[in-house]
């Protein structure tokens, strides 16, 4: 059994990832991290699943000390937490995605623990849509794109961040290579698409970086059981869209990920 802690648990994705976990009672032992007691203002108080308070740690990532003790005795961290906007400022951004990146990584290596699994985002290539046909697909313009010839970014594609928040995911990433290769830990990073409440593309133009949440679930789950040897890498997390630009054969190549879900027939039956 394997002792898991998820950082912020409470939002959206950390709690679908909470909830397939704790489907696996023989497999993961799940605790959870957040600022807070409650859910986040983007999903449902009745879609949510309450950690216990025996294994759930109360917490800012700024404070290294609680989140020293939070993950004391795990084996993967999940690591979820983050100013998802930036809109609260440079102050939040630095606190949360940068000092709170860097106190978990730090606190994993004191602790021994084998593994952190870093949640990026897709937002850290956003830079290629000023290039075809990349430009072409965040207009939406499908009809002017044949899928199949869409080249598609891999992890070995470069960052090209737009915004503080995406810089400072770049920096995460920056700290799983760094912690892997100088610290010995296995660190996985996970370039997230767009994850919403309703589970469903809301617009044409998240078409082509969709993620749904069992999705995402089981890509998290894919790496928590991902062999012990495999140091660091970056993977991409969306679905198995049809206009998709980011690689996920990769995934499916080196963790077992298989999509279950589509934008396509998620409009249609939205």
């Amino acid at each position: 059994m394997k002792k898991v802690l998820i950082t912020g648990v409470y939002g959206l994705i950390g709690n679908a990832v909470y909830r397939r976990l704790l489907d696996h009672p023989e497999a993961y032992e799940v605790h959870g991290l957040s600022r807070r007691r409650h859910s986040s203002d983007r999903i449902s108080e009745a879609a949510v699943a309450e950690v216990p308070d025996a294994q759930f740690h109360l917490a800012h990532l700024e404070d290294f000390n609680a989140v020293r003790q939070a993950v004391e005795g795990m084996d993967v961290i999940i690591h979820m937490a983050a100013d998802p906007s930036g809109e609260r400022g440079w102050e939040s951004v630095l606190n949360s995605n940068v000092i709170g990146a860097y106190n978990v990584y730090e606190a994993a290596r004191l602790a021994g623990v084998q593994r952190v699994v870093f949640a990026s985002s897709l937002q850290t290539v956003f830079g290629y849509r000023d290039t075809e046909p990349y430009a072409t697909l965040f207009a939406a313009r499908y009809d002017e794109v044949d899928p199949e010839a869409i080249p598609a970014l891999t992890h070995k594609d470069c960052a090209r961040p737009l915004n503080l928040y995406a810089s400072s995911k770049v920096w995460g990433e920056a700290l799983a290579h760094t912690y892997a290769y100088r610290h010995g830990l296995s660190c996985l990073v996970l370039r997230i698409g767009w994850v919403v409440a309703e589970d469903r593309p809301p617009n044409p133009w998240g078409q082509n970086q969709w993620c749904s949440q069992r999705d995402i679930a089981q890509l998290c789950q894919c790496c928590v059981d991902a062999p012990d040897d495999l140091r660091f890498d970056i993977f991409y997390g969306v679905s198995d869209n049809d206009y998709n630009w980011v690689d996920i054969e990769h995934a499916r190549e080196v963790l077992g990920y298989e999509p279950l879900d589509r934008a396509e027939e998620k409009i249609v039956e939205g």
